[in-house]
């Protein structure tokens, strides 16, 4: 097979969330460790942090990585889910995965993925571990897809495990409490394995001290610790907590273990994270005039903290394109948003996507009126076409709005 038809058959044959939804969610980890196995366990070679959390996984994975790249480490990175290229998933230093890699990897072992009816994700983890292994990485930045607990990449034992923010995101599968969320999310914690958490609330908290204390791990509280911050290339708001969060697990991580991170590694690392991992459409300026920012936040927690940042813009006229998949609760998330702003209205190309006339219909129940498109990129044209130089455009909602349009 050929790249190309190599991930179509990744993409279709298979289960997979991100398409799928539940069916592609499976209770144990069952098929994982299977696969792990039978590729003679790559994940015990390899050195990691792993990274769990609501919001600001990959932010959070990418300022790691960054850093430990201008500490001289060769640095693997795993992040999920990929906006325009599969290959951006599985990265050495800021180098996505060849094609080449991936074809063989597959191919090789096609039938015992079929045999086992294994699920995207499963199959993907697999590969960059053994791509990790075979690459002699010094360490490894696993980003958790979804929840933790259950998750594909929860078969590892890290140097330090971090959870960046608990909020009400995938509440079909990990539950509609933040403190059921929180358990999901705390299913990486290992036994004595130092965790690092982001932000926290007191629901929250509970679940953590007493999952640590069963596990006899250290936790620890960036925000409680940390005082002192960087200037960084990534500009959004809320990565002044994700990057509290890197600077407490770096300094766990020193402790822990040989590798050495100084000052002004972290200092060059922070104002160079998209040029060394590629990181996107985390407050994105894609244009000046008219300026135009895209963002892939898609919940109630990440949403609000962006319309802050948006507020303190200056423009005379406010353009959303806006897009959602349909398991989004949008009676939390529609309010957010100002009623007095134009609104362009469609639906990501995804299997998940919400229906266009449905948005439309509930935006306008929150007196958000605005127009109907076939397609992200139509939505998005129209936009530009309609704002003046001084105005503001803000295109997202999901993922796959802001990878239709970068």
């Amino acid at each position: 097979m050929t790249y190309k038809e190599t991930t179509t058959w990744m993409f279709a044959q298979l289960p997979m969330y991100q398409n799928q939804g539940a069916s592609a969610y499976k209770p144990n980890l069952d098929n994982t460790i299977a696969l792990a196995n039978y590729l003679n366990n790559p994940e015990k070679s390899i050195k990691c942090i792993h990274v769990a959390g609501t919001n600001g996984k990959g932010s959070t994975s990418s300022m790691l990585a960054s850093i430990l790249q201008e500490s001289g480490y060769k640095v693997g990175l795993y992040t999920s889910p990929h906006l325009k290229d599969f290959r951006e998933r599985i990265k050495i230093n800021g180098v996505e995965i060849t094609e080449e890699y991936v074809v063989d990897f597959i191919s090789k072992n096609k039938s015992f993925f079929e045999k086992h009816q294994l699920s995207f994700f499963e199959m993907t983890v697999g590969l960059a571990f053994s791509y990790f292994k075979e690459n002699k990485i010094d360490i490894a930045i696993i980003e958790v897809g979804m929840g933790g607990r259950l998750d594909s990449t929860n078969i590892i034992t890290p140097l330090v495990s971090v959870i960046t923010s608990i909020g009400l995101d995938h509440t079909q599968f990990l539950g509609n409490t933040l403190a059921s969320i929180a358990t999901e999310k705390a299913g990486i914690i290992k036994e004595k394995i130092p965790v690092v958490i982001g932000s926290f609330s007191n629901e929250t908290k509970i679940v953590f001290d007493k999952i640590t204390e069963e596990k006899n791990a250290p936790i620890y509280y960036a925000t409680d610790v940390i005082t002192k911050t960087y200037p960084s290339d990534l500009k959004g708001y809320y990565q002044a907590s994700n990057q509290k969060t890197v600077l407490q697990t770096l300094k766990i991580l020193t402790t822990v273990s040989k590798f050495k991170i100084y000052e002004k590694n972290i200092k060059k690392g922070l104002l160079n994270v998209v040029k060394n991992t590629g990181l996107k459409g985390r407050w994105q300026q894609i244009e000046s005039n008219p300026k135009t920012v895209c963002d892939t936040a898609h919940n109630k927690q990440g949403l609000e903290i962006v319309m802050k940042q948006i507020q303190d813009e200056k423009f005379d006229t406010l353009h959303f394109v806006l897009g959602f998949v349909n398991d989004k609760n949008l009676d939390e998330i529609l309010p957010l948003f100002p009623k007095n702003a134009r609104y362009y209205f469609s639906k990501p190309n995804n299997l998940r996507a919400l229906e266009t006339s449905k948005l439309q219909e509930k935006a306008n129940d929150f007196g958000l009126n605005g127009k109907v498109f076939n397609s992200i990129t139509e939505a998005y044209e129209n936009a530009r076409e309609d704002a003046e130089k001084s105005d503001f455009i803000y295109v997202g909602g999901s993922t796959f709005v802001v990878a239709e349009i970068l």
